[in-house]
C-alpha cells in the first residue's frame, strides 16, 4: 500500500511547537486594511495556537 501523503497546503500553514502544539497565523490580514484600526492590525500580526479540538485533524494533515 502506498504511503499517506501530507497535505502540502496545511504543511505550509501550520508549525509544530516544541511542546507538540500547532501554531498558526491569524486571518483577515491580507487586504482591505484601511478600515481596520492599527490596534486590530497589530493583533493580527501575532501567531496563535490551533484550538485543541481541531489539532488532531490538523496534525493528521501535516504528517507525512
Amino acid at each position: 500500500m502506498p504511503r499517506m501523503k501530507s497535505n502540502s497546503g496545511a504543511r505550509k500553514r501550520f508549525k509544530v511547537t516544541g511542546s507538540g502544539k500547532l501554531a498558526r497565523k491569524k486571518a483577515y490580514k491580507s487586504h482591505i486594511l484601511t478600515k481596520k484600526s492599527a490596534k486590530r492590525k497589530r493583533g493580527l500580526r501575532e501567531s496563535t495556537l490551533v484550538d485543541k479540538t481541531d489539532a488532531p485533524r490538523m496534525k493528521r494533515l501535516i504528517q507525512s
